[in-house]
Parts: C-alpha cells; sequence; structure tokens
C-alpha cells in the first residue's frame, strides 16, 4: 500500500496542486521597457490560444520512450506471476510504459497488493489494484477504477524507485513504507515494510530471471498470499 506506514513523507497529488499554485509571481508590467512588454503581451496570448495536448498526447512521448527501453506495452505475455496477474498482463505494460517501469515490477505490486483483484481494500483504507491510499487522490476521481488506480500507484512506484537510485528491494520498501524509508536504516523498518520488500523483491527477481514456477512466488503463497489471491480469483470471475 503506498506510503501507508508513513502517510506524511510525501504532499498527496492535490495538495501539490495546492503547493505548486501558489505563491510565486512576476516583476509589475509598468516596470518592463515598452518593447519587451510588447513581446511579452503576443508570446501570452500566443500561448492562451494554443491547444492544450490530450492526457494521451501527453502520455506519448513516456510510452515511446519506456518502449525503447524494452517495455513492450503490446506483448500480452507476463509470466512469473498469478493467473489473476496474468489476467492484466497486457495493461500491466501499457501502465508500466507510460511511467517508463519495467512492468515486471510493476506486476510484482499487483501480486503483492491486491493479486489483481480490482475491489480489493485493506483494514487501513488502501484502495484497488495498486492499494492506493486515499489521500493520494484527487477529488472526483475513482480510486477503484483500473487506470485511476495505477496512475497513482505507478507515480509512487516511479519516484519511490528514483529515490531508491533504482534499487528495487528499497522501492518496494518505500511503496509500502513511505518513501523516507528509503534513507532509513533497514532495521528501523516497520516489520510490515521489511517482509513486503523482502518478498517482493524475490518474486521479482525470479521474474527478471525467467524462472519458471518462481519459488519465491509460491513461497509468498504459502506464507499469506493464498487467501487474497483466493478472493481476487472469485472477484475476477475467473474459471476455478
Amino acid at each position: 500500500m503506498i506510503g501507508n506506514m508513513v502517510p506524511n513523507q510525501d504532499l498527496s497529488p492535490s495538495e501539490r496542486a495546492t503547493a505548486s499554485s501558489t505563491g510565486g509571481g512576476c516583476l509589475p508590467g509598468f516596470l518592463l521597457p515598452p518593447l519587451v512588454a510588447v513581446l511579452v503581451g503576443v508570446g501570452l496570448m500566443f500561448f492562451a490560444f494554443s491547444p492544450m495536448a490530450s492526457p494521451a498526447e501527453a502520455l506519448a512521448p513516456m510510452q515511446t520512450a519506456a518502449t525503447s527501453q524494452g517495455y513492450d506495452s503490446t506483448s500480452q505475455a507476463l509470466p512469473g506471476f498469478t493467473v489473476e496477474v496474468q489476467s492484466w498482463s497486457g495493461r500491466i505494460k501499457t501502465w508500466a510504459a507510460a511511467a517508463g517501469l519495467d512492468p515486471k515490477l510493476a506486476a510484482t505490486v499487483m501480486q503483492m497488493e491486491s493479486c489483481g483483484d480490482p475491489q480489493a481494500r485493506s483494514r487501513a483504507g488502501a484502495m484497488g489494484l495498486f492499494q492506493v491510499m486515499p489521500y493520494h487522490f484527487v477529488a472526483g476521481e475513482d480510486p477503484y477504477d483500473p487506470d485511476t488506480n495505477a496512475l497513482r500507484g505507478m507515480d509512487y512506484l516511479r519516484r519511490s524507485l528514483k529515490a531508491a537510485n533504482g534499487d528495487a528491494h528499497l522501492a518496494l520498501a518505500g511503496y509500502n513504507g513511505g518513501i523516507g524509508v528509503i534513507s532509513e536504516p533497514e532495521s528501523t523498518w516497520p516489520s510490515e515494510t521489511i517482509h513486503y520488500a523482502k518478498w517482493g523483491n524475490l518474486i521479482y527477481q525470479d521474474a527478471v530471471n525467467g524462472i519458471p514456477g518462481s519459488p519465491a512466488l509460491n513461497e509468498w503463497l504459502a506464507a499469506n498470499g493464498g487467501g487474497l489471491c483466493r478472493q481476487a480469483h472469485t472477484s475476477l470471475g475467473l474459471t476455478p
């Protein structure tokens, strides 16, 4: 669940938007030389009447860059995970590509968080496929909509991975316990975060190495993931 253990380490999207929209300003217009003022005015008119890019257009450069790194969003195969998570393979690749992430890392988070159940909800209040906490959503968003949930989850995972300098183990710890834990000694992490990062990294490494019948995944299922996946199996209407 995103930053559940340390909810105040990062501002929510709405808080970040508020923070970025306050303050600032520029020099009063009458201090500018007349010619500069005219040029600024023309530039502002051009900006005002320029069409804004659609969300799809805004994401296209990121998707292209991610595909060039080998993250193919068109291939449906994403082995190394349970059948419930595999049912989301195509969309996981699209979501991961848009965020510039390895789809196997995104799938690992989904595996650990919800096992592919879009209606999953934790006792702490985390919601959906990637178990995103309420304060990460903008007013009016549906936390259980897969695309919305993935947008917020992948953004946090991307920031966590950046803070961890690409270390998957630390990034997974940040996703669970809050990005702030990444800079702290592992011995100080909450036990939930320690176990989450351990299991998640083992499952991810098995997927990266293409190990069939991931031993780490099977051990996680036997330890504490089986019930989560049975619930997801029923929620998704998959055949026994």
